[in-house]
C-alpha cells in the first residue's frame, strides 16, 4: 500500500511540529524543551507508558497493539542540533544564535512523534511498539548512553530501527544496503613540541607550524598507500592551532581531525599508522609528538534479514523501484550503530530532494518528505506485527 492517507492529511500538523522543534534547537543532552514536547505529545496520544530521562534526558514511549502479542520493536529518532549559525532566512529559523538543526533530527522527532500518534489511534498490530527519542547523536553517543541505562532490556526490544534523511536523494524514495551502510567514526589529537623562538632566527628553533604542515601531507599517504584500494577510509586534519603572533615561532602546536572506515581490520591501520607516522615526521624535524586516538561511534551494520524486510517496507510505501537496496556505504559517522551492535535491525536512508547537504548553514529538513517517513514507521510495526 502507498502513503497512508490519515497521515498525508496530517503532513500540516506534523509540519508544524516540526517547525516549532526547528525554531528551538538543543545541542547533545541539554535538549530538555524538545525532550518534554516530546513527552507532552506521547502522553496526547495516548501512549501506554512514557518514560523520560533514559540516557540522561531521553524518552522512550510504549504502544501495545490490540493483541498482547510477545513481539517487540523500537524505532528510534535523533533530537539534537547543532553549533551551527542558521542561513536560511526561513520564518521559522533558529531562535538562538549559534544553535541550530543543520541535520534534520527536528525532522526525524516529528516524524516518529506523527506515527506515534497513527499507532495510539489504530492499534493496528499485534505487539509492541517502542518509539524512542534519543539525545546527543552528534558527537555525544546518547544511543550508548541509553543502552547504558538498560532501555533494550527494560522494555524487551527485540529488533531496533532507524531512519535519516539524505539530501539530494529525490523525496518519496528510500536507499539502504545491507551489512556496513555508514562509517565508524574517531578522533584524533596530535599536540606537538618545539622549540620556539624569535621568527627572524629560525635556525635557533624547531618550527611547530613547519612540522604540522609536514605532519599533515604525510597522513595523506597512509590512505593512498597503506590502506587497500578496494577499502574505504578517510583521514581528515580539520584543526591547526599554534601561535598567537606574527614574529614568535610558537613552542606548541596542535592538530585535530577524524578517522573514518567500514572494517575493523583497517581501523586498527588507522590508528597504528597514525600514531607511527605522526611520531616519526616530528622526529624527523627534531620535534615530539603526542597522539591520542579515541575510537567513538562503531561502524553501523545492517542485519541481512531486517534490511530485507526494511526493503520490502519502504516499496510498499513507494513503489517497487523507488527504493535503492544497494546503496554506496557512507563515510559519515551515525551512533545508532551502538543500537545495532545489541539488536538486529536496519537503518535506512529517506529522500530529502535537493537541499543543501547536511551540517551546512543553509540546509532544512523537507516537510514534503514527511507522509513517506511516517507511513514507513507506521507499515513496518503493522507488518512485521500482523494483528
Amino acid at each position: 500500500m502507498p502513503v497512508i492517507n490519515r497521515l498525508a492529511d496530517r503532513a500540516e500538523e506534523i509540519t508544524e511540529w516540526r517547525r516549532d522543534l526547528h525554531m528551538h534547537p538543543e545541542l547533545q543532552y541539554d535538549v530538555h524543551r524538545t525532550a518534554a514536547f516530546v513527552a507532552e505529545k506521547l502522553k496526547g496520544f495516548g501512549c501506554d507508558e512514557i518514560v523520560t530521562g533514559i540516557g540522561k534526558t531521553g524518552v522512550v514511549g510504549v504502544i501495545r497493539g490490540r493483541k498482547n502479542g510477545a513481539k517487540v520493536i523500537g524505532l528510534r529518532a535523533d533530537m539534537d542540533a547543532l553549533p551551527i549559525e542558521e542561513e536560511t532566512g526561513l520564518a521559522y529559523a533558529s531562535k538562538t544564535p549559534g544553535k541550530m538543526h543543520a541535520c534534520g533530527h527536528d525532522g526525524h522527532t516529528a516524524m516518529l512523534l506523527g506515527a506515534a500518534q497513527h499507532l495510539c489511534e489504530t492499534r493496528n498490530f499485534d505487539g509492541t511498539a517502542v518509539v524512542i527519542f534519543q539525545p546527543a547523536e552528534e558527537g555525544g553517543a546518547g544511543a550508548k548512553a541509553m543502552i547504558d541505562d538498560g532501555m533494550l532490556g527494560r522494555f524487551k526490544i527485540q529488533q531496533v530501527f532507524g531512519m535519516h534523511n539524505y539530501p539530494g536523494l529525490p523525496v518519496g524514495t528510500f536507499a539502504i544496503r545491507p551489512g556496513p551502510i555508514m562509517a565508524a567514526a574517531d578522533r584524533i589529537w596530535i599536540e606537538i613540541e618545539g622549540v620556539g623562538g624569535h621568527a627572524a632566527r629560525p635556525h635557533k628553533s624547531v618550527d611547530t607550524v613547519l612540522v604540522g604542515a609536514a605532519i599533515v601531507n604525510a597522513l595523506q599517504q597512509i590512505v593512498a598507500r597503506n590502506v587497500d584500494p578496494l577499502d574505504n577510509a578517510v583521514v581528515s586534519i580539520t584543526l591547526f592551532q599554534a601561535g598567537f603572533t606574527d614574529n614568535v615561532i610558537p613552542q606548541h602546536a596542535l592538530l585535530r581531525g577524524t578517522c573514518r572506515s567500514l572494517k575493523t581490520e583497517v581501523r586498527d591501520l588507522l590508528e597504528r599508522r597514525l600514531t607511527e607516522v605522526a611520531q616519526g615526521v616530528a622526529l624527523l624535524h627534531g620535534a615530539h609528538a603526542n597522539v591520542r586516538y579515541q575510537r567513538d561511534y562503531p561502524v553501523v551494520v545492517n542485519n541481512p534479514d531486517a534490511t530485507d524486510f526494511a526493503i520490502s517496507v519502504a516499496r510498499e510505501v513507494v513503489g517497487e523501484g523507488r527504493v535503492e537496496p544497494s546503496v554506496t556505504p557512507v563515510m559519515g559517522g551515525e551512533d545508532f550503530a551502538f543500537m545495532l551492535q545489541e539488536r538486529p535491525g536496519a537503518f535506512i536512508f529517506m529522500g530529502n530532494g535537493d537541499t543543501a547537504n547536511l551540517h551546512h548553514p543553509a540546509y532544512d529538513f523537507n516537510d514534503k518528505a514527511i507522509p513517506f517517513g511516517t507511513s514507513y514507521w507506521v507499515r513496518l510495526v503493522e507488518t512485521a506485527m500482523p494483528a
